[in-house]
């Protein structure tokens, strides 16, 4: 139950943050679903193979690595999904950003 509750709230939180920037599209909540899934599972695999082998890189960035690995997984799910377009990677930024934000709110408030 808290996973589909979980990955509820991070379709919301990707189909609030495409309505809020102009760089960002995404066609419907199906397709925010569809991201917010995608996302997940690229992040939980490649996401973290790639966390775990830039560890000592991200050590001296002091977690920087980790949000640039993040911003780049938010671009492959773009390349994936149709519907969902990220103009650049600025706005892949902000949408990572916009939507950590979004989930912290959400999930601090229930």
């Amino acid at each position: 139950m808290h996973f589909i509750i979980h990955l509820l709230v991070d379709a919301f939180a990707v189909w609030l943050v495409s309505a809020i920037l102009p760089g960002v599209s995404v066609k419907s909540f199906g397709t925010a679903l569809w991201v917010a899934i995608l996302l997940g599972l690229i992040n939980a695999t490649l996401g973290w193979l790639l966390k775990f082998l830039a560890f000592p890189l991200n050590w001296l960035t002091l977690g920087l690595v980790n949000f640039i690995i993040s911003v780049f997984m938010i671009m492959l799910v773009d390349k994936l999904v149709k519907g969902f377009e990220i103009k650049n990677f600025w706005w892949a930024v902000i949408f990572a950003i916009l939507i950590s934000v979004v989930n912290n709110i959400v999930f601090w408030i229930f």
